[in-house]
Parts: C-alpha cells; structure tokens; sequence
C-alpha cells in the first residue's frame, strides 16, 4: 500500500525565488523598474531545500508520495496586478514541477492559479490548463476569497466560477479549497482565515446546487473540513430546513475532507462523523503547525501517526492511505500506473 499525503507545500523553496517576488512587488511600487526574471536556481538549490525538509520527513514519517503544490501564504492573490499574479504562478508552478522531475517518485504537482479578486477567470483556466497538459500536474488551490480576507468574491456557486469548473471537469482534475494570505487583521492566517474559508465553502455548497450542474466536479476541503466535522448536526439540519437534500447525496459525492488535523481527538471525531470514502491522508507539512507538541512528544503535524492509532479496518485503512486519492485525483492515479505502482 502506498501511503498518498495529498496536501503538501513548497514551504522551504530557495531564497532567490522569495528574492524574485520581493523584486515583483517592489515593480509594483515602483513601475520605473525593470520587469524581473525569475530567479536562476540550481537543481543542487532545490535538493538542499527539499531533501533536509519534505523528503527528510516524508521518509521518517513513512509516507510515500507528496502532492506538493506552492506555499499557499504566499500565493498572494491580493496583490491585484492581474501580470504579476500571473507572472507569480507561473514562476510558482515551474518550480514545484522542477521539483518533481527531481523527485518523481515522491511528488506531483498541484498548481496555483493567479486569481484576483473582481477580474475574470480567463489567466486561471490558462495557467491551469497549461499546468496540468504541459506540467503533468493532478490538481489545482482553488481561493474562495481572493482579496485575502474581505470576502469580496461570490460564492463558489455562483456562475462567475463556472468557466474554471468547466476545465476542471475537461481536465479530471479536482481543486483543492485553499485561501492564501490575510489581509485583514480580524483573521489570522492559518489559525482563522484557512478555516473560515473551510467552513464557509460547505456551507456555500450546501446552499447552492453546484453538484447538479458538475456532477463530475470534485473539491477536497483541506483542514479536516474546517469546523464541519464538528458541526456535522448543525449542517443536516440546515439542510433539512433549506430543503436541501441528505447531505450525503446533495453535497459528499463530490466533497473530500482531508487529515491535516493536529490530534488525535480531531481525527476520531473525523472518522467518527464523515464517510470513510471521504476522507484522504494529508499532513499539509511542512506548514501551518510545525512545532512538537508537549503532551505527545510527537510533532503536530506528523498526523500519520493519528490515523494508525484508529481502529481501521484493511480496506478503510487502504481507503484513506491510498484508494480514495487515487480515485479523486485520477491524473495521479495515471502517473502511478505509469511508474508502475
């Protein structure tokens, strides 16, 4: 059985990459400066930063295969220059597939698109399409709330989001709900902005029909599902009152939760609450939470360890490790058949 942690960030890429951003935005105060190129980084840059850090732990903690996508805090979609954004994702995705080809047998690309808040979709549906066709990436980050806070988007069920939706089903390829930076000081990013927009997501989905028109579509809400699991009463009975259909039929044929919670109560109630068909492994490390915890001595984010301490049965267990990301991201399920795994 392999072990599939699909949600990883390139938290630790080298500094040229951070020093040609920091050149992007300064253009961006100063127009009077020249265009910047992405940073010329070397392949041995690249191992350094991955072999010491993801690959180090992918090892340590037993898993096997990354879907390992670009630092979600920095992906910045505030930042509302429609040519930076699209510059910054570009420059973004090529290093994560530069990274693949490295490593190929431990991770494949999720993309970033250059989303700006009030713009149309047209940059996004072409850098993902270029980085699932020429990049051989699995998966894009989807941002519910692109200016970083204020919520000034629509809903993801709104028509506005319809084109994306529609190279998603062309492509096969699922998205994952993940907002970037905060801007507004009421939320911090991690601790609040990333599960509020969770949370939020479900709740748009359970207020809308997306899944009538997109049968086919599929969204992984990361974090554990945010605050649903825990409110899983809450949600069923919001939907009996809003005529909605079961939950089940209405909205968890196409939604996923992953396993980026930080202890062990959290991912019994997960288990507990949602289908095991639902739920994939991930560890979002090396990420939001990256300390060791003083009651286990184990660190946070290592949440492996919470799922083998369920008392899963084979197939459950080969569900979650394996099966249920294979048969979300079939690109990923494609790329494994082809490396013979």
């Amino acid at each position: 059985m392999l072990i599939i942690d699909c949600h990883g960030h390139y938290t630790t890429a080298p500094d040229g990459h951070q020093a040609y951003r920091k050149a992007q935005l300064a253009r961006l105060e100063d127009p009077g400066l020249p265009l910047p190129a992405p940073a010329a980084i070397s392949d041995d840059e690249i191992r350094d930063s991955i072999e010491q850090n993801q690959l180090r732990l992918l090892r340590e903690r037993g898993a096997d295969l990354t879907v390992f996508s670009p630092r979600a805090s920095a992906m910045a979609h505030h930042v509302a220059d429609p040519a930076t954004a699209a510059d910054w994702a570009r420059a973004n995705n090529d290093l994560i597939r530069r990274v693949v080809d490295l490593y190929p047998a431990h991770f494949v690309g999720g993309a970033q698109l250059p989303q700006v808040a009030g713009q149309p979709l047209d940059a996004s549906i072409q850098e993902l399409e270029r980085a699932v066709t020429d990049l051989g990436f699995v998966s894009c980050n989807l941002s519910p709330d692109p200016s970083g806070g204020h919520w000034t988007s629509p809903p993801l069920t709104d028509r506005y989001w319809y084109p994306l939706y529609e190279k998603l089903v062309e492509l096969d390829v699922p998205a994952m709900i993940h907002v970037s930076a905060s801007c507004n000081p009421c939320f911090h990013a991690t601790g609040a902005h990333y599960i509020n927009a969770d949370t939020s997501v479900f709740m748009q989905l359970l207020q809308g029909d997306l899944f009538a028109d997109f049968p086919t579509l599929r969204m992984i809400i990361p974090h554990g599902g945010g605050a649903v699991p825990y409110h899983w009463g809450r949600y069923r009975g919001l939907a009996d009152m809003l005529g909605k259909p079961a939950l089940s039929g209405h909205v968890m044929k196409n939604v996923f939760f992953d396993t980026c919670v930080y202890h062990q109560p959290g991912i019994d109630l997960l288990f507990e609450v949602i289908d095991v068909d639902n739920v994939l492994f991930a560890s979002e490390m090396v990420g939001a939470v990256r300390g060791i915890d003083p009651q286990t001595g184990h660190y946070f984010d290592d949440t492996k360890r919470y799922v083998d301490h369920l008392d899963l049965a084979p197939a459950d267990r080969h569900k979650v490790f394996e099966g249920n990301a294979r048969r979300v991201f079939p690109r990923l399920d494609a790329h494994l058949k082809a490396q013979g795994r």
